[in-house]
């Protein structure tokens, strides 16, 4: 079984679960650009106890993505214990339970952050998970429903208490959504209570912040999410920084790397999904260079992965790849996770 505690030790910079990111080829790929655990965008309970195709699907993973989880959303024990089972019984490393959607469609049916608003019932469930499953159970959590219930630590304790390996917390409240600021003096306030591993999550859009987060927080580890969406080096560069507190002049070669990606996006569908998933990849990479509004609006008129690949490699290589703009607050870098 997976010690989840020795892994944070080894490499503390988490893949944070993020909804239509997340699949398969791209953990392969940033377990391959140096991140440390990974887990599974958020995959319905009810859609595995019905044995939907598509849910069935989105829980695929390979071996080179160890350690993986499984995350989860749902409403209730019974419900969640069975897909939990199901879920180790397919292989998966451990199961993580979604706390932190904001997402209405899925809080509404009581799910995602909704769950928060009880601890003592929360507690209830996880414990009865806990006990269904022998892989570890983690959870990821906001920092409460709104700024008037912030119940993080309260959150923790009932986890703490099931037998949960980990609490990774997004520092905002299912009220904020993805807007305002990720509050990480929160964050380290709940660590210092704690008597669980702690992730701290929200807003590390550098190596450099990466670092400084786990630092000034005392997290045992930091969850990486839409980050990694324009700097698919941030886990590695931060790794480098965390080991050896600089950071050399690294290369970025998006050329190369994208080649790495399309092969993982190949391997797992038809020409259609690799077209979808690499016009997404590249147009989030883009993010930030000079005339990247012009190259997005051309991206999105080519029909074929290979010409989208083409039409990268000659953006990428008309510029210094090192020289980003901060875009870390545009829409279609926001939302996507817990």
């Amino acid at each position: 079984m997976v010690d989840l505690v020795a892994e944070l030790k080894k490499n503390p910079f988490v893949l944070a679960p993020m909804a239509g990111i997340t699949d398969s080829p791209f953990r392969s790929f940033m377990r391959d650009m140096g991140c440390g655990v990974v887990i599974s965008e958020l995959i319905s309970a009810h859609g595995i106890r019905h044995m939907g195709g598509r849910t069935l699907d989105l829980m695929g993973f390979t071996e080179k993505q160890r350690p993986v989880g499984i995350q989860l959303f749902g409403e209730e024990g019974d419900l969640l214990s069975g897909a939990a089972q199901f879920v180790e019984s397919r292989g998966a490393d451990f199961v993580d339970i979604n706390l932190g959607c904001p997402v209405t469609k899925v809080v509404k049916k009581g799910a995602g952050s909704a769950l928060l608003k009880d601890p003592v019932a929360l507690g209830k469930i996880l414990t009865q998970i806990k006990k269904s499953i022998g892989i570890p159970l983690t959870i990821k959590i906001r920092t409460g429903w709104d700024e008037n219930t912030l119940n993080a630590s309260e959150v923790v304790q009932v986890a703490a208490d099931a037998g949960v390996s980990w609490v990774a917390i997004h520092g905002r409240t299912r009220a904020q959504g993805y807007s305002g600021k990720s509050d990480w003096d929160y964050i380290r306030e709940v660590k210092s209570k704690a008597t669980i591993p702690i992730i701290g999550n929200g807003d590390i859009n550098s190596p450099q912040k990466a670092v400084e987060r786990l630092n000034e927080s005392g997290c045992d580890g930091v969850m990486i999410g839409r980050g990694c969406l324009k700097n698919p080096w941030i886990f590695q560069q931060a790794m480098e920084i965390w080991q050896s507190q600089k950071l050399e002049a690294s290369q970025k070669d998006f050329c190369r790397a994208l080649g790495i990606l399309k092969i993982y996006v190949d391997e797992k569908a038809d020409e259609r999904y690799s077209t979808l998933q690499m016009k997404k990849f590249v147009m989030w990479f883009s993010s930030g260079y000079p005339g990247s509004q012009n190259f997005r609006k051309t991206l999105f008129t080519l029909k074929a992965s290979r010409d989208i690949l083409d039409h990268a490699t000659d953006y990428f290589s008309a510029f210094n790849v090192a020289d980003q703009l901060d875009t870390s607050g545009e829409s279609f870098l926001m939302g996507g996770h817990g």
